[in-house]
């Protein structure tokens, strides 16, 4: 087993984790990687769910260990929206703008107080189509009455954290990771995989 695939197609996520990962002697890829790749609908109704689906799919399609990883922005005035469909908030189609300009559009008139929200993460590691871990971070915050920072992606101009005083886009991506949800997770994956490979190798 030497290498490891993130059950991903998008390009800013895999960089991210890639880098939380740091240096390792097996080979990290993700889907983009392969001219074939396994058909994946997020059909689960949690992150856990979604991302166990990514994992399994991936890890029987390329008989590999594989990653997959499901997080979004939950939102308390929202009742926890918008969360599994944090990426399609505003429509299959939508991008980070769109979905941003509908959550401040949802939230308008909401106090400073009210706005509370945290990001969530879930990852799921399986091999040969069995779960072998699963891992969780999340990151507590509040979401910002516009969009600030030039940095991140997704919901990171508006997730304001009170500890760095910033948006998550306001920060470099070192300070981000050090802190975020996805950070958190993979963190404790990476120290679970490393005991993993010595077990079964």
């Amino acid at each position: 087993m030497d290498q490891l695939i993130i059950a991903t197609a998008n390009k800013k996520k895999f960089k991210e984790i890639k880098k939380i990962l740091g240096k390792n002697t097996f080979r990290i890829k993700y889907l983009l990687d392969f001219k074939e790749r396994p058909r994946i609908v997020e059909s689960g109704r949690s992150f856990f769910e979604n991302a166990r689906i990514k994992a399994i799919k991936t890890s029987l399609f390329y008989d590999s260990l594989a990653l997959g990883e499901d997080s979004g922005l939950q939102v308390l005035a929202l009742g926890g929206r918008p969360g599994i469909f944090s990426s399609r908030f505003a429509g299959k189609t939508a991008d980070d703008k769109k979905n941003i300009d509908k959550l401040l559009k949802e939230l308008k008139g909401v106090a400073y107080p009210k706005r509370k929200a945290r990001f969530f993460c879930c990852a799921v590691l399986a091999y040969k189509g069995k779960v072998v871990g699963k891992f969780e971070g999340s990151l507590q915050g509040f979401i910002s009455f516009k969009t600030e920072g030039g940095s991140g992606f997704g919901y990171d101009p508006v997730f304001f954290v009170p500890e760095l005083k910033k948006t998550l886009a306001q920060v470099p991506p070192k300070v981000k990771n050090r802190l975020s949800h996805r950070y958190k997770a993979i963190s404790k994956f990476s120290k679970f995989l490393r005991n993993y490979l010595e077990r079964v190798s």
